[in-house]
């Protein structure tokens, strides 16, 4: 079907058990293709296309927004990371 499609992807990615190396990603996207993208270790958004460009220089003036995203590794993305994993492991 024709049409437009917008989304967003919050991910919280990681490899170690400790959560050491806990990553925060949300990523806009349009018609499949990222053009906007905060990433915790960066520490503020990058845009991937023009409009990108301009939405992530918006999203980083808001330092307060920033500040909020970055703690969303100790405040979302470790505890459900614990909590999920504690559910496979103790189980093996």
């Amino acid at each position: 079907a024709d049409g437009y499609y917008e989304y967003m992807i919050y991910e919280c990615v990681y490899s170690t058990s400790d959560y050491s190396d806990m990553v925060n990603l949300l990523s806009y996207s349009f018609n499949k293709v990222v053009h906007t993208q905060f990433n915790s270790t960066v520490g503020k958004f990058v845009g991937f296309t023009e409009e990108g460009v301009k939405y992530a220089e918006n999203f980083n003036e808001d330092k307060a927004y920033l500040q909020r995203m970055k703690a969303e590794v100790d405040k979302v993305c470790i505890p459900n990371a614990h909590n999920y994993d504690s559910l496979v492991r103790d189980k093996t």
